[in-house]
C-alpha cells in the first residue's frame, strides 16, 4: 500500500511516541512523569485573527503530538487577501474561538496562556488619551528683571501634536531663589512680575507619547497604555472583566512581553507621588533634573526620579496587574527586562518571571555550525539571565521561563542542533519553562511555507525542522521534568546596587530602561557584574537580591532566610551608594548570625532628601561597627568560612545548576567544551550514591563513585555538546551506569548507497545511487530546490573488530536524522554529536536506514528565484535578521542532507 504524503508525519509521529513511551515505562521510577508544564511550550501567533475551529483543532492536535505543553496566544496583524475572514478582538466571535481553543486543548492535557491585548506593549481602543502612555514635556520662557509676564502658557504644537495637560509652573530666580507659580495660573494664562531678579520660567506638561500598538490584531489598534498608572490598568481591564466571564481558572496565565514602551518617562499624577515618595517637592529642581550637566545634586534628583519611576511601574502597575490575574484564578508571566525600574523587583512581582534571548550565541562545540551571514549576535548574558531566575528563587516562585530562539538564525535556517546549545545556557541559569518563538497558526489552505511572523523560528508543521523537532522537545521535557523538582539550591546571595546605575547622569538622559540589547550601558564592567562572574567561574551557585527583599529577610539558624529561599552567604560587591535603611537591615542580619561579606562599604545613600545628614549617620554607622562591616580581601575564604563550598567540578570546564529535593540534590551537567570530559568530577556533597540520568535518551544508571566526608567523586564521560543529569542518595537504586570507551578508532562505512526522496517540496527528486556522501544539493537542480526528507540506505558486513555494542557516528548532517538498524528503528539523530548506539551487528548484510531531513531555506530560495511570492503580511510583513527587506534569492543553497563521514566505533565497557 502506498503511504500518502501527509499521513507520514502523523505516522512517523507516532512511531516516536511509541518510542519516548517505551523508555519512559522503563525508567518511570526515576524520570518524573512529563506534565503538560515540563514540556516546551509556544507563542502562538494568530495573524488578524483570522482562524476557524477545524485549522484550531488539528493545530492544537499537531502541537501536542511533536511534545508541545501549551500555546501562548499573541494577536498581531493579518494576511493579505484574507481581509474577509479577520475577527475583532474581544468580539464575541473572537471569544467563542479563545473559549474552544481552550477547550479543545484541555481535552489534549495542554493549556493556553494569553496577551492581555494584541501585538504590544498594552493598549488598544479602549485606551483613552488621559489613559494613554504619558511623557515629560516642559516649555521654558526667559523673563527680565521687572518684566511682567502675561501671556497664555501652551506647548508648541509644532512639536507636540496631541494636546498637553499643563500642571505646574515654577520661576527660578538668577539669585537662586524659586517661586511656584501654579496657583496664579488662569486657566493656562499666567499674569505675574518679575520682582527682584531675573527669571526663568519652567512650565511641566503631562504630554502624550502617541505610541500606537506596534503589530496590533484587527480590533487592536490604539493607543499604547500608561504604565505607571493604577488608573489607567483599572480602565483598561474592563473590557476584559466582561469578555473572560466564564473563562475563570481556565485560562493557565496573563502574558506582558517586554517593555517596549518608548519614551514615557512620566504620568499625570507624578508630581504628587514623587513628593509622597522621595520626601520633597521635584518642582524645586526642575533645572537640575533636566540639566545634562554632570553634578552631585543633579544626579541625586534624577536618582529619586527614577525611582520614583521604577515605584510606580511596580506598584500602580505589575503588582496591581497580577493581583486582578489571580483574582480570576490566572497566573501571571511577565518579562520585565527593558522596564525602567529594578528588575528584581519587577520580575518577582509576576507569579512567573521571563527572560528573552535574542541572536546567536557561539559555542566551542566540534561540528556546531554558525554562518556568521545567518545570525546575528546574542545578548544571552548569564548574568542578564539570572536576573529572572533569581528573582523567581527569592520569592518562591518555582517556574521562570524564557522567550526562546528568537532571530536564533535567518528565516528557514535555523537547525534543531543549534537550538540545543542555546536552550542549555538558559537551563543553567535557572529557566525551568521554556516558551519557544514561536509558532504562526496557519491554516490547511494557505500555500507553503504558510503564514509567518517575521521574527520567529516558526515551529509548525510547514516548517520542515518539525520532522524531527519531537527530538528537541522531548530532551526540553525531561530536562525541565528535573529542573522544576524540588526547589533551587544556590547558596550565595549577591546584592545588586542598583542606585549606582540611578544616581549617574548617564550621558545626560534622564529616563533610562535596563535593556537586554544594551547592556553595555548599565551591566557590563560594573563591579557587580564582575563579582557574579568570578563566583560563578569558581562554581558558586548565585542569586541575586534587591534592596526591598533585603528588607524581607530574616535570619535562622545562620541562614539567611527569604520567601522563596534559605542561603548561607550575602555578598556585597563594591559600590558607591546604599540607602541607609539596607546598610542598617544588613548590620542586624550580621548580629543576627548572617554570613554577610562585604567586598567594600558604600559610600553615600542615595538621592537628595536629607542626604547629608544620613551620610553623617552612614559613616557613624560604618565607624561603630568597624570589625563587623571590615570589607574582605578574599571573597573565596570568607565564603569557605560561611560553610559556603563551591562546586569544584567547573574547574574540568563543566556547566552545571544544581537543585535540592527532599535533601538530595539534582546536578544538570552540561560539555560546551571542544573535547569529551571523563573521570572522577567532585560533588560538594558528602558520602553519596549517585545516580546518573541521560536526557537526550532516558537511559539510567549508578555512577562509580568514590565517598570520602567533604565530597563524592563521580565518574562520568560527556562528550562535547552533550549533557548529563546526577542525583545524590543514600542507596543505589538501579543497576551500574555503563561507562563505554571507544575500542579501536572509527571504521568507515563504504559502499553504494540508495538516496530516496521522501516527501517535501516543490517536487521530489527522481532516486539515486552513491558511490560518495556529498551534500544532495548537488545531485540536480530539482534536488538543489527541495526541502523535506530523503531516505539513505546500504548494506554493510560487520566489520571484524569484536563488540558487542556498536556506536554509529553520521558525520556532517543537514540538519537532523533517523536511524533504522535491520528494519529495527533506533531512534534520532538531531543535535551534535551526530552520533547513536546501534548495538549488536549481524555478520552479513547489515540493512542501515537513515532517513535526513534537511531545512527549508532552499524551497524557499528556489520560490522566491522564480518569482512566486508568500510573503503576503500587512504591517511588517517580511524582513530578514537585520530588519533589512527579506530577500531569498540572495542566498546560495544550503549543503543538504548525510555529508558524512559515516562510521561504526566499536564500543568496549570501561570499568
Amino acid at each position: 500500500m502506498r503511504i500518502k504524503h501527509h499521513y507520514f508525519p502523523y505516522l512517523i509521529g507516532i512511531l516516536f511516541s511509541l518510542n519516548a513511551s517505551a523508555q519512559s515505562k522503563e525508567h518511570s521510577p526515576v524520570w518524573p512523569e512529563t506534565k503538560n508544564v515540563t514540556k516546551p511550550w509556544a507563542r502562538w501567533w494568530w495573524m488578524g485573527n483570522a482562524v476557524d475551529k477545524p485549522n484550531l483543532k488539528s493545530s492544537l492536535i499537531e502541537f501536542q503530538k511533536v511534545g508541545i505543553g501549551g500555546v501562548e496566544i499573541t494577536p498581531i496583524y493579518g494576511v493579505k487577501g484574507e481581509e474577509k475572514n479577520f475577527i475583532d478582538y474581544l468580539s464575541p466571535k473572537y471569544m467563542e474561538m479563545l473559549g474552544y481553543t481552550v477547550k479543545i486543548a484541555d481535552s489534549l492535557g495542554m493549556q493556553v496562556d494569553m496577551v492581555l491585548g494584541t501585538g504590544w506593549p498594552y493598549g488598544g481602543p479602549q485606551v483613552t488619551l488621559p489613559h494613554a502612555a504619558t511623557k515629560l514635556v516642559v516649555e521654558k520662557y526667559e523673563v527680565q528683571k521687572n518684566e511682567v509676564f502675561n501671556k497664555e502658557i501652551k506647548v508648541n504644537p509644532e512639536k507636540e501634536k496631541i494636546p498637553a495637560q499643563l500642571l505646574a509652573v515654577s520661576a527660578y530666580g538668577a539669585d537662586g531663589s524659586y517661586v511656584d507659580l501654579t496657583k496664579q495660573l488662569n486657566g493656562n494664562l499666567l499674569n505675574w512680575k518679575a520682582s527682584n531678579t531675573a527669571y526663568t520660567i519652567y512650565a511641566v506638561f503631562a504630554g502624550k507619547t502617541g505610541q500606537q500598538v506596534k503589530r496590533a490584531a484587527p480590533g487592536g489598534k490604539g493607543y499604547t497604555l500608561d504604565h505607571y498608572s493604577e488608573e489607567a490598568l483599572n480602565a483598561y481591564v474592563v473590557p476584559f472583566d466582561k469578555a473572560l466571564t466564564g473563562l475563570e481558572g481556565k485560562l493557565r496565565a496573563i502574558f506582558n512581553d517586554s517593555y517596549e514602551v518608548y519614551g514615557t518617562d512620566f504620568t499625570p499624577h507624578f508630581l504628587d507621588e514623587f513628593a509622597k515618595r522621595r520626601g520633597y517637592d521635584l518642582k524645586k529642581y526642575l533645572p537640575q533634573l533636566l540639566s545634562k550637566e554632570d553634578s552631585e545634586i543633579g544626579n541625586r534628583v534624577k536618582s529619586d526620579y527614577r525611582e520614583t519611576i521604577s515605584d510606580l511601574l511596580l506598584n500602580k502597575f505589575d503588582v496591581p496587574w497580577t493581583k486582578w490575574a489571580n483574582a480570576k484564578h490566572f497566573k501571571t508571566k511577565l518579562q520585565a527586562h527593558g522596564s525602567p525600574g529594578n528588575l528584581i523587583d519587577l520580575y518577582a512581582s509576576a507569579d512567573i518571571p521571563e527572560c528573552e534571548t535574542f541572536g546567536s550565541m557561539p559555542y566551542d562545540i566540534p561540528g556546531f555550525r554558525r554562518e556568521i551571514e545567518d545570525i546575528r549576535d546574542g545578548d544571552a548574558d548569564p548574568v542578564m539571565l539570572k536576573f529572572s531566575s533569581s528573582a523567581a528563587h527569592i520569592a518562591g516562585k518555582p517556574l521562570t521561563s524564557s522567550e526562546t530562539f528568537t532571530w536564533l538564525r535567518d528565516h528557514f535556517k535555523t537547525a534543531l542542533s543549534q537550538c540545543k546549545p542555546e536552550v542549555e545556557d538558559l537551563l543553567l541559569n535557572g529557566i525551568n519553562h521554556v516558551f519557544l518563538h514561536g509558532s504562526t497558526y496557519s491554516p490547511k489552505k494557505a500555500e507553503w511555507p504558510g503564514w509567518k511572523f517575521y521574527a520567529s523560528v516558526n515551529f509548525n508543521a510547514n516548517n520542515s525542522i518539525w520532522e524531527d523537532a519531537p527530538g528537541l522537545f522531548s530532551y526540553i521535557a525531561n530536562c525541565q521534568s528535573l529542573l522544576q523538582a524540588g526547589k533551587p539550591d544556590n547558596g550565595t546571595l549577591l546584592y545588586y546596587p542598583i542606585y549606582d546605575t540611578w544616581g549617574k547622569s548617564l550621558e545626560g538622559n534622564l529616563f533610562f530602561q535596563f535593556k537586554i540589547h544594551s547592556l553595555n550601558e548599565w551591566l557590563h564592567g560594573t563591579p557587580f557584574y564582575e563579582t557574579t562572574e568570578k563566583l560563578m567561574e569558581k562554581g558558586y551557585g548565585v542569586d541575586f537580591i534587591s534592596d526591598s527583599f533585603i528588607a524581607q529577610a530574616a535570619v535562622k539558624d545562620g541562614l539567611l532566610v527569604l520567601p522563596g529561599n534559605s542561603y548561607k552567604a550575602l555578598v556585597i560587591p563594591n559600590c558607591d551608594k546604599m540607602p541607609l535603611a539596607t546598610l542598617e537591615k544588613l548590620i542586624a542580619l550580621k548580629k543576627a548570625g548572617a554570613s554577610i561579606i562585604f567586598e567594600g562599604l558604600p559610600k553615600s545613600v542615595p538621592g537628595l532628601y536629607n542626604y547629608e545628614a544620613q551620610n553623617e549617620k552612614m559613616a557613624h554607622l560604618i565607624a561603630s561597627n568597624k570589625m563587623l562591616l571590615d570589607p574582605v580581601s578574599d571573597v573565596f575564604k570568607a565564603l569557605t568560612e560561611a560553610n559556603e563550598k563551591p562546586e569544584t567540578l567547573v574547574d574540568t570546564g563543566l556547566k552545571f545548576i544544581r537543585r535540592d529535593v527532599n535533601g538530595e540534590k539534582i546536578y544538570y551537567l552540561v560539555n560546551h567544551t571542544s573535547k569529551t570530559i571523563e573521570g572522577f568530577i567532585p560533588l560538594a556533597v558528602a558520602n553519596k550514591e549517585v545516580l546518573i540520568l541521560d536526557p537526550l535518551t532516558r537511559k539510567v544508571g549508578n555512577a562509580k563513585v568514590q565517598k570520602n566526608g567533604i565530597t563524592t567523586m563521580v565518574k562520568v564521560r560527556i562528550e562535547s555538546g552533550k549533557s548529563l543529569f546526577l542525583k545524590t542518595e543514600n542507596k543505589a537504586s538501579e543497576k551500574l551506569w555503563k561507562y563505554f570507551v571507544p575500542k579501536t578508532v572509527p571504521i568507515a562505512l563504504k559502499g553504494e548507497w540508495n538516496l530516496t526522496f521522501e516527501k517535501g517540496g516543490p517536487t521530489l527528486p527522481a532516486p539515486v545511487k552513491l558511490d560518495k556522501l556529498e551534500s544532495w544539493t548537488k545531485i540536480s537542480p530539482e534536488a538543489e530546490a527541495f526541502s523535506g526528507t530523503a531516505t539513505y540506505t546500504l548494506l554493510f558486513d560487520r566489520p571484524t573488530v569484536s563488540a558487542k555494542i556498536w556506536q554509529l557516528n553520521l558525520g556532517d548532517v543537514r540538519e537532523s536524522a533517523k536511524v533504522w538498524l535491520n528494519g529495527k528503528y533506533i531512534g534520532p539523530a538531531w543535535s551534535v554529536p551526530f552520533s547513536i548506539e546501534l548495538g549488536k551487528l549481524k555478520r552479513k548484510n547489515n540493512e542501515l536506514k537513515i532517513q535526513v531531513t534537511n531545512l527549508s531555506a532552499n524551497r524557499v530560495r528556489d520560490m522566491e528565484m522564480k518569482g512566486k511570492e508568500w510573503k503576503i503580511f500587512y504591517e511588517i510583513n517580511m524582513v530578514d535578521k537585520d530588519y533589512n527587506k527579506f530577500d531569498a534569492t540572495k542566498w546560495g543553497p544550503m549543503p543538504s542532507g548525510l555529508k558524512g563521514p559515516v562510521s561504526l566505533t566499536p564500543l568496549e565497557e570501561n570499568k
